[in-house]
């Protein structure tokens, strides 16, 4: 299954799991379960910005995008923190006014809670086959759906578990606290995908992929001097790396050619998401840039 059918998916499930979320409030009047619906309008907003920028990385480079369009992605996953944020302050606005205005009334909790479970597990279907598919592609926009919907599976087995305990014990608080607790999961969560996918526009390290690009050059050391200036960034679910090179100063130009073109071989062969530069220069070079 590629990322736009992925995508696809998720818009459809998530239309599924409000219209789920929002029949188990309107049984119940929990403020909790209604925290969850408004995260999970979140989830359709997030899934609808997922399914069109996977549509637009996909788009081959061009004049005015020599890079290709990957980059769309981090975009995606900051907006998509930005919009999780606006809903923890949703949640707990909510939250807040139930605590000061405790008359209410919690009825078929029973029920409630049972759609709830349903709509849970719906979820916890999507958020797995979105990261099994987000590490085959490296996809960061399907990475930060997948993480979003986890965040939303514990917080929904939390919120249930509570209000069976609420209902039991009459324990009417419970529901809005169990709404402030959702509201500061989620919060936290969009703050982490914003900073990862800020992060990532901002051309930060890839570092896994820098070491295993050190680790593989080192295996080829007999055949130059040595690497340096290994720089490396992440656009979507490709990694754009550079470094410089030095060779023996004796090598002709076909032969350090050929020696950059072998590195680059089997660079590309352990990591295919890998693009590299590669720049020769000869000894004195180096020492000349230190």
């Amino acid at each position: 299954m590629d990322k736009r059918t992925v995508a696809t998916v998720t818009v459809i499930g998530g239309l599924i799991i409000f219209g789920l979320k929002l029949l188990a409030f309107f049984v119940s009047g929990s403020i909790a379960l209604l925290s969850d619906a408004l995260e999970s309008v979140v989830n359709i907003v997030a899934s609808i910005m997922l399914f069109i920028s996977v549509r637009i990385s996909a788009k081959p480079a061009d004049t005015e995008h020599l890079y290709g369009h990957e980059k769309v992605e981090n975009i995606s996953a900051f907006i998509e923190g930005a919009f999780v944020i606006v809903a923890a302050l949703l949640i707990a606005y909510a939250a807040v006014g139930r605590l000061t205005n405790p008359a209410f009334e919690l009825v078929e909790v029973n029920i409630a809670v049972g759609i709830s479970f349903l709509a849970t597990i719906l979820n916890l279907g999507l958020s797995v086959l979105m990261g099994r598919i987000a590490k085959q592609t490296g996809s960061m926009a399907l990475e930060g759906d997948s993480k979003h919907l986890l965040s939303d599976v514990f917080s929904s087995l939390a919120v249930n578990a509570g209000l069976l305990v609420a209902g039991f014990t009459g324990l009417k608080v419970l529901d809005p606290l169990l709404a402030l607790m959702v509201a500061f999961l989620v919060g936290k969560m969009g703050v982490e995908l914003i900073q990862k996918s800020g992060n990532q526009l901002m051309d930060g390290t890839a570092d896994e992929e820098q070491k295993k690009i050190e680790g593989i050059l080192l295996l080829h050391k007999p055949r130059f001097i040595d690497f340096h200036n290994v720089k490396t960034r992440r656009s979507g679910s490709r990694v754009y790396a550079e470094l410089h090179l030095t060779v023996d100063p004796k090598l002709s130009v076909k032969e350090a050619h050929d020696l950059t073109k072998h590195l680059e071989e089997d660079l590309h062969e352990e990591l295919p998401e890998v693009t590299i530069t590669i720049h020769v220069e000869p000894p004195k070079a180096h020492s000349d840039a230190d």
